[in-house]
């Protein structure tokens, strides 16, 4: 538990104006959103909630397995659900504004809660530095709307072994409807919200060229329930694609993980493309049918196959439910944006993040569509609620206006006790969902919960073991050709087409005239 401090709270109150400030700019300048079969403003209202209840508790424990800092060194050098979207914006935000409901119907002083917030946002913003350590910044708003978290030694790996493609070929065609299936599954898997997927980037890759990175998460069996028995034939939860664009920029990449583009996206510019899986238990980047473009086409094709009939599947079993279980599964897949730090810690239970609060059941009466419609518009909108106006002389951000969206500590607590410190550690909840009776797919194969936090409590992938945590690119750029260089490099290049163990020397020149194994130039 971090100790309460003056700095503490000037920490936590500085880290709690910048989200507030990037919130506020998420959601008046991106797409919103909406369901005609989910009730996503209730689902998201109640998942706010359910974070600010049980956040606190649960980090505490991850915590005290896995330092913050640790697992965004784990999410920094492969795709995890820990992602910009899920970990690094959504989790703190989600919980910040669970907190902002609360004090709007007089339920909560923003005293109150004081060692939760300051603990909750001393692990996100300790996670963040870490996660995002190669570009220097906490957040991809502050990078300019970036997001380049790999480091160099995984980008050559890329550059190198990336298949090239022309439209109208047999694996450029495979790879679009790949990914536009993917984004269908995935949305309806995630109660047809975006935290089933992730971009980021874009990195040079010269010649006019860019790479973005894209990733799908909880494709088939895993956490959620509603997944037993489905897409089963898929041997991986998560599929990272590499995206080689010419002639084309991407100018923004947000904290939502969404992109714009000049010219926009158009698959017509799409000139390179691989496919790979990662998680809790792989060590880095795993290529998935990469030998050659027609074993990847092919392992394109099959996969957009189970996908298709997958979605068919899940549809039927969605078409099932009643309200209150859609409102519950939205809410549980909001509200545990963070669970796969347990995963990463080995600390994962069930109940503890698809369950919906005790404390958080109550309020489901007040949440019908018209409600949760004009609560959300109002609070992370309009900014109408009365304690989110300043002063007079007050002019926020991005709207000039004497209103904040999040509301930070009074210091005050350093010097008075009439507040509540924490909302209590007792999780008690239910879920009207059925029960998880599946197994977890995973790269070590489809294991069962005990198996996998076992595995997870065990392992440290390769490139942060001893030294090699602190070996950044600042380090490699005074000691390439080193021995201590050339391992880590190594490292990364295990399973490489096109550069297995070439070690640290290597620039972009050297990569241009490599081969693929049918003695083709394959970029």
């Amino acid at each position: 538990m971090t100790e309460l401090s003056y700095r503490s709270l000037l920490e936590t109150n500085s880290y709690l104006r910048n989200l507030s400030d990037t919130t506020y700019w998420l959601c008046i300048t991106r797409t919103v959103q909406e369901s005609k079969l989910f009730p996503m403003n209730p689902y998201m209202l109640l998942s706010y909630l359910n974070s600010f209840y049980r956040l606190p508790t649960l980090l505490r424990e991850i915590d005290a397995a896995t330092p913050a800092e640790e697992l965004g060194d784990r999410a920094r050098e492969v795709s995890l659900k820990v992602d910009t979207v899920n970990a690094a914006w959504g989790m703190p935000a989600f919980y910040l504004i669970g907190r902002e409901m609360l004090m709007n119907w007089g339920l909560l002083r923003p005293g109150d809660a004081v060692e939760d917030v300051v603990d909750v946002l001393d692990f996100s913003r300790r996670f963040n530095l870490a996660y995002h350590r190669n570009d220097g910044h906490l957040t991809n708003k502050e990078f300019g709307d970036r997001s380049q978290f790999l480091p160099e030694r995984t980008l050559q790996v890329f550059e190198a072994d990336l298949h090239g493609v022309v439209p109208g070929d047999r694996l450029h065609t495979a790879a679009t409807k790949l990914m536009a299936q993917l984004s269908q599954y995935a949305f309806l898997a995630h109660c047809e919200c975006r935290i089933g997927l992730h971009n980021s980037g874009p990195y040079d890759f010269g010649g006019n060229r860019q790479l973005i990175v894209r990733d799908f998460f909880e494709l088939t069996e895993g956490d959620y329930p509603w997944l037993d028995g489905i897409a089963t034939r898929l041997p991986f939860s998560n599929l990272t694609i590499p995206i080689v664009f010419k002639d084309t920029n991407f100018h923004l990449m947000d904290d939502w993980a969404s992109f714009e583009a000049e010219p926009s996206y158009d698959a017509a510019n799409i000139a390179a493309v691989g496919l790979y899986t990662s998680d809790a238990l792989s060590d880095g980047y795993l290529p998935v049918g990469m030998d050659n473009a027609d074993t990847l086409a092919e392992t394109m094709e099959q996969y957009r196959e189970i996908l298709n009939e997958a979605t068919a599947d899940l549809w039927k079993r969605i078409a099932t439910w009643t309200r209150e279980q859609m409102i519950d599964a939205g809410a549980l897949v909001y509200s545990s944006v963070a669970k796969d730090f347990a995963h990463l810690a080995g600390t994962y239970r069930q109940e503890d993040w698809l369950s919906l609060d005790d404390r958080v059941q109550r309020f489901k009466p007040l949440m019908n569509d018209e409600y949760g419609r004009d609560d959300l518009g109002e609070m992370v909108g309009l900014l109408g609620l009365p304690h989110q106006k300043t002063n007079e002389y007050g002019m926020a951000r991005y709207s000039g206006l004497n209103q904040n969206m999040l509301t930070g500590i009074p210091y005050s607590v350093l010097t008075d006790d009439d507040f509540a410190s924490t909302a209590g550690d007792r999780l008690s909840g239910s879920s009207s969902l059925p029960a998880k009776n599946g197994l977890w797919t995973t790269s070590a194969g489809r294991i069962d919960l005990g198996e996998y936090n076992r595995r997870a409590r065990g392992f440290t992938p390769a490139v942060l073991e001893g030294a090699n945590r602190y070996r950044d690119e600042e380090w490699v750029k005074w000691h390439h050709g080193s021995p201590e260089a050339d391992e880590l490099y190594r490292l990364a290049q295990r399973g490489s087409r096109n550069l297995e163990g070439r070690g640290s020397s290597l620039r972009r020149a050297d990569l241009t005239g490599l081969a693929d194994g049918n003695g083709h130039a394959d970029r």
